[in-house]
């Protein structure tokens, strides 16, 4: 039987909502609850701190058609590039600690790299970084990206390098908004118009209050121009573990401390206006 068809079908998708039977795994609420983290497919937890797969899964299917570009201005251990491939994407991704470039392009397949798959080691606060990215563009075929994910560090909360411009050396939360404008400006600059950007970001404990990073990141952008598409909460249950404290240990801080434990993050869903 023929997909039926809409009047208005996205053209950022692939998904035909008039067969949303067809997508039980794409999640359309506001509470994203992944039990474990997806390590099939190249995928692997290199660092703590490294995203879930789930997540980009969950961005790309929803925002982004096959073929297309999808940016990453802090590609990490390549977690995007992989589940670009996996899902016929391509990849654009900055990272500024070159260990983990070369990391990275030793995951993707020779017949891949550097044609469905970039890499531009560099500072993604600096011009002459999007400069280059808009080069790499070029030698993609495009002038620009139809989708960008962001997973910054949620300031010096983990410290990933010494490197000069890591977003994760920025202990004061002021300088680190200001600098992560830089990183928003270059998106905007280089995504489609109409198109989306997925903000990954969680809130801070420090100095005996939170911080509300992942709202003060969330209204940067929208001051920039994008706009507010939808909030959802990401379970992280468990996180406490990794960092080699006990569930028992947290919630005794948390009693004595008057706070509570963090247990999510956000994933913000932005677009840039056509």
């Amino acid at each position: 039987m023929a997909d039926k068809k809409l009047a208005h079908q996205p053209d950022y998708t692939d998904i035909n909502p008039a067969n949303w039977r067809d997508y039980p795994d794409v999640l359309t609420d506001s509470w994203w609850d992944f039990p474990s983290r997806d390590r099939t497919g190249g995928h692997k937890l290199v660092y703590h701190g490294n995203f879930i797969p789930q997540i980009p899964y969950q961005l790309m299917m929803r925002y982004s058609r096959a073929g297309e570009i999808v940016l990453d201005p802090f590609l990490g251990a390549g977690t995007t590039a992989i589940e670009a491939l996996r899902l016929g994407r391509r990849c654009l991704g900055i990272e500024i600690q070159p260990g983990m470039v070369d990391y990275v392009r030793d995951q993707i397949p020779a017949d891949k790299l550097d044609k469905d798959i970039r890499t531009v080691m560099g500072d993604s606060t600096s011009i002459h970084t999007w400069r280059r990215v808009t080069e790499e563009l070029v030698a993609m075929g495009a002038e620009s990206a139809q989708l960008a994910i962001l997973h910054p560090p949620y300031a010096d909360i983990i410290k990933f390098s010494s490197v000069n411009g890591d977003l994760s050396a920025l202990g004061d939360s002021d300088e680190f908004v200001t600098a992560f404008a830089k990183v928003v400006g270059g998106v905007w600059r280089v995504l489609d118009n109409g198109r989306f950007a997925g903000l990954v970001i969680g809130d801070i404990y420090k100095n005996g209050e939170t911080v509300p990073l992942g709202f003060m990141c969330m209204e940067l952008m929208r001051r920039v121009g994008f706009k507010l598409r939808g909030i959802a909460v990401k379970n992280i249950n468990g996180n406490e573990v990794g960092k080699g404290r006990t569930a028992n240990l947290w919630r005794y801080r948390a009693l004595a401390g008057g706070y509570l434990i963090f247990k999510h993050e956000y994933v913000v869903i932005f677009q840039k206006p056509k």
